[in-house]
This record gives C-alpha cells, structure tokens and sequence, in this order.
C-alpha cells in the first residue's frame, strides 16, 4: 500500500473536493510537498484554513491560483461544477508538470474530454465518490486513462481511501456505478423517510419514530459490516419462523422490490446517457 502522497492541489475545493482535502489531512498520511487548495471567494478559503499542511489561495484575491496551484502538485484533483471543467484544464494545461496526475470528480465528463484539451498522454483519472465521503465513509469508482502506469493509479487510489472504500472499474461503467453509490444514499434515505411515517403511523411522536428508524438502519448496516455475513443471512437470522418478521418480509416480497429497485436503476442510467449526451 501507498504509505505516503505526493504534493496534491484541489482546484475547487467545496462540497465535495473539501471533503477528500479532510480525508487526507485526518488520516494523517504523509503528503509530500504540502497541499494547495482553491476556491473563489474569501470567505470559502478562509474554511480550509488552518488545515496541517494547506494553503489555501481565494482566486477573488490571487486570479491566478488555479496556474500556480497546478503547477505546484503531482496530483491535481478538478472539483469544478463540470460546464467550468474547459475553461479550467486550458487554464492549467501550460503549467502542469510533465509528470502531473489529473484526477477529475465531475460527474459526466469524460476521460477523452480531458485528453482533448491536455493532450492524449495526459495521466487522466476519472473517479466518482458519493457524498458520504464527507464522514468518511464513501464509495468511490475510480477509472484510469489508457497507458496511466499502475503506480500512478495506486498512488490515486489512496488518495480515496482517505475516504473511504475504492473500486476500480473501467471508464464505460461509472455511469452504472453512479446508479448504485452515486445515488444509492438518496434511496437509503428515502427508505428511513417512509419507515418513520409507517412508525408515525403507529402513534409513536415524530421524535421517537425518527430514533426508531434511524437507528435501526444504522445499527443494522453496523452489524451487517461487523458480521462480515451477507444481508440474506442476516436477515434470515432476525425472521423467526411464522413470525412477525416473517409476516412483514412477505408483504415487502409481493411488493416485488427486485423488479422495483432494477427499474429505478435502469431509470438512472439513461438519464446520466442523455447527460452525457447534453440532453
């Protein structure tokens, strides 16, 4: 494994580039040659500062930060909303080093876009994190440009794990992948939502529905981790025979969740297709 990085610039440090940038700082890994962070305004540098090890540059007071910025790192991260990714990569390109790694986590940009305006041997990542990166806690799909060396993909993909889990996949599937983690929180937390209306339903207050079904779902993906067992058998173990759970497992059975949680999958998918296809 990776034991240290080398010097890393997020050029857009918010929601999601901010959240890797603390990943790095709390785990503690050696970053070699500092970090720089950017972003537009004062008052969303002024966040980052006091961090071990980063400068942050607000481009309000220093118009060129993202050059200097790029200029100084091994690995640049693009944090960008992705119609501000063409303008930043031409800003950039002159001052990248000749062995700089570009990790870009805007969704729907592609590696080729990339490779057009940096040049066709430009070291191009493409990773995709979803928002439980900001506890830590993320699933990232990280995907390499064609002839990006194996030490270099290892050396991005510690830099994710700071965050959390890393799978590596090729470029055609991080749209599916986007599909399952990308999205999958928001239907984790559309299923607490309903959960706490069946126990609102059942005269609990909202208070303690709210306890209820939250803590249920965290308490159960923190044994299914724990447990190192797979959910059917987790699952099988709570549903006594001619039980309550049983009885409730069936309901949700008829409700053909299989065929339901496919098609909302399926729906996801097209939509990143037109996207991608500017629709």
């Amino acid at each position: 494994m990776v034991d240290t990085l080398p010097s890393l610039a997020f050029l857009g440090a918010g929601s999601m580039g901010g959240a890797i940038l603390h990943g790095v700082v709390a785990s503690g890994i050696p970053v070699s040659g500092g970090i720089v962070a950017t972003n537009r305004t004062p008052v969303k540098a002024a966040e980052l500062e006091g961090l071990a090890d980063v400068r942050s540059i607000a481009l309000e007071e220093t118009p060129g930060g993202n050059a200097e910025a790029a200029a100084s790192a091994r690995i640049v991260l693009i944090g960008v909303k992705p119609g501000m990714v063409a303008d930043l990569l031409a800003e950039i390109a002159p001052h990248l080093r000749d062995d700089a790694i570009v990790v870009s986590v805007a969704a729907g940009v592609t590696i080729d876009a990339f490779r057009s305006i940096l040049g066709s041997d430009a070291r191009v990542l493409r990773a995709m994190p979803n928002t439980p990166a900001t506890v830590g806690r993320a699933v990232t799909g990280l995907a390499a440009a064609d002839g990006v060396a194996e030490n270099d993909v290892a050396i991005v993909r510690r830099l994710f794990e700071t965050v959390g889990s890393v799978v590596e996949l090729p470029e055609e599937q991080i749209d599916a992948l986007s599909t399952i983690s990308g999205s999958g929180p928001a239907y984790v937390f559309l299923l607490i939502e309903e959960f706490t209306k069946a126990a609102i339903g059942k005269g609990f207050s909202e208070s303690d529905a709210r306890l209820l079904a939250e803590q249920t779902f965290i308490g159960a993906t923190a044994l299914l981790e724990a447990s190192g067992e797979a959910p059917a058998e987790l699952r099988r173990r709570v549903t006594s025979p001619k039980g309550t759970t049983e009885r409730a497992v069936a309901v949700l059975a008829d409700a053909h969740l299989d065929t339901v949680f496919a098609e909302a999958t399926d729906a996801a998918l097209a939509r990143a297709k037109e996207i991608a296809a500017g629709g």
